[in-house]
């Protein structure tokens, strides 16, 4: 299928996003401003071709580029809403947050055509997976609702010992700095800033620099759902607008996901590192095993899809891939027959599977793999393999894939799949050793005597092994996290609410709770109570 580059008037209008207006807006301290500064040109990665010019990635709209000084007056709202801990968030009940979330969900659901379209041409998501996206989110949010009502209920009680009767609660950290990355701009953004919110914590939210816009129509939903100042909104360069937020010293909580080394920069511009709490994603090159007993057909469909969903652009996907010496060949020969039937296709195109790609330069950087790769022996076995256009590159399965290759230790965050081929499982587990990143793998067999002793050596090395499957975030119920370099704290409903708070306690001893009775009978504290939230 040739690279598609559309005309305007061949885009159905119900599809189309013209220029966005309001693109230069952002929130600050409870009020809606408009930026009348620099701003950059926010680019759809879907090319169109005007008359006979050449094709040109389509204008969506501008994003401020916020200098240092606005970026601190979104941090100042954040610690005025927080007041030291005073404000009136952080001291609201449980049951006054939970409303205010509850009714911004409320709010954000009437914005789903406009969001979910904004992700479809600004990164290249293909629409059905934008609308899945934006409803995972209004998922989340309500599965957060709901796990916060009963981690509540289990603080609702006093607990005796050693002669001294304590109520023990979640209390939030701070002022939060949360920044999401491009390739799930609201779902992966709002795992952190909704359990942030939730829990009392005033946030000031960096906009990423790809896939930003699709925030911007929820800025009336965040200012009209919450006090002055809880939600603050910052664009533009991070090392001028989030790195002045952690240099002033006032942030206490780092939510970030993205790559280690800009992670590793923002957390040492903080005066006091040891201070700040960080719950981080960071990168990952989760491996698939095919064992010489796996069922073939299975694990080409799982591969094909754990690689190559969303144009391999997540940290969930799967980069690189051993196959036993027995079954290489016929894997191989299927995955990239699989490959080649992979429908290229403009996001709002029924049955697309591969899209443009987002990031300025990315076909060119994966081209770079790939022929690194080739240069020192690989081969690319599908048909038009790394073909690239524009902000098209065609997927590239890469055979023979060694230590000497960048594509072995590299994570390409895109549509290539390096293969190697292995002997014996020592290697296996060699590999995840010296692998900087720690966060999952996928295991394909069906012998257990075999799996099974696998499964053991690979567990402390990795935090989650999918067993004849890909490699996955969800459910949103179970655990997210890993280990070295791939991020620090668990995300998953639960596990947000307790990362973004701390526990804090009110004891007396037995025998002189009297105090503590009148505090409970006269409601004369918001965190010394014992009613029930339903």
């Amino acid at each position: 299928m040739p690279f598609s580059f559309p005309s305007p008037p061949t885009i159905p209008a119900r599809h189309f996003q013209p220029v966005f207006e309001g693109s230069r807006r952002f929130l600050v301290d409870g009020e809606i401003r408009t930026w009348g500064g620099h701003c950059s040109a926010v680019e759809s990665c879907v090319m169109l071709r005007e008359g006979s010019s050449e094709p040109r990635r389509h204008l969506l709209g501008e994003l401020p580029q916020h200098d240092a000084e606005t970026a601190l007056e979104g941090l100042e709202g954040a610690v005025r809403a927080w007041d030291r801990g005073r404000g009136e968030w952080p001291t609201m009940e449980v049951r006054g947050r939970l409303e205010a979330v509850r009714r911004f969900a409320s709010a954000m659901k009437e914005r789903r055509e406009a969001c979910a379209r904004l992700i479809m041409w600004e990164i290249g998501k293909t629409l059905k997976d934008a609308e899945k996206e934006f409803d995972r989110t209004v998922e989340y949010i309500e599965a957060t609702l709901q796990a916060l009502k009963e981690l509540d209920r289990a603080g609702n009680r006093f607990s005796i010992d050693g002669g001294i009767v304590g109520m023990i609660r979640r209390a939030p950290l701070g002022v939060t700095l949360c920044l999401g990355p491009f390739n799930y701009p609201l779902n992966e953004t709002f795992a952190t800033l909704i359990p942030a919110i939730i829990m009392g914590n005033p946030v000031v939210m960096k906009l990423p620099r790809y896939g930003a816009l699709c925030v911007l129509p929820l800025l009336e939903a965040f200012r009209d759902s919450f006090p002055r100042g809880v939600v603050n909104t910052v664009s533009g360069d991070g090392a001028t607008t989030a790195g002045a937020i952690q240099k002033s010293g006032k942030v206490d909580v780092l939510a970030f996901i993205g790559s280690s080394r800009a992670a590793d920069a923002l957390k040492l511009g903080h005066p006091a590192p040891h201070r700040l709490r960080c719950i981080t994603g960071l990168g990952a090159k989760n491996p698939a095993f095919v064992l010489p007993d796996a069922d073939l057909d299975l694990a080409v469909a799982e591969c094909l899809s754990g690689a190559l969903s969303f144009n391999g652009q997540r940290c969930t996907a799967l980069k690189h891939l051993f196959v036993h010496r027995s079954l290489a060949d016929a894997f191989v020969s299927r995955l990239a027959d699989a490959v080649s039937r992979l429908p290229l296709g403009l996001p709002w195109e029924d049955g697309a599977r591969i899209t443009p790609l987002p990031e300025h330069g990315k076909p060119d950087r994966l081209r770079g793999l790939v022929e690194d790769a080739v240069s020192k022996g690989a081969r690319i076995v599908n048909a038009g393999g790394a073909e690239h256009r524009g902000t098209w590159f065609r997927p590239a399965v890469v055979a023979g894939v060694t230590s000497a290759m960048q594509l072995w230790s590299v994570e390409q965050f895109g549509p290539v799949v390096p293969v190697s081929v292995y002997d014996g499982e020592e290697e296996l587990f060699d590999y995840v050793v010296q692998s900087p990143y720690g966060q999952q793998a996928s295991i394909f067999g069906r012998d257990a005597a075999r799996v099974g002793p696998l499964v053991d050596a690979m567990m402390n090395q990795l935090c989650r092994i999918n067993l004849n499957a890909a490699c996955q975030r969800g459910p949103d119920s179970f655990p997210f996290t890993g280990r070295k370099g791939s991020a620090e704290g668990t995300l998953s409903v639960s596990d947000a609410l307790r990362a973004f708070s701390i526990r804090a306690m009110v004891a007396a001893k037995e025998g002189s709770e009297q105090v503590v009775s009148e505090i409970l009978m006269k409601r004369t504290s918001r965190f010394l109570r014992t009613d029930f939230i339903f």
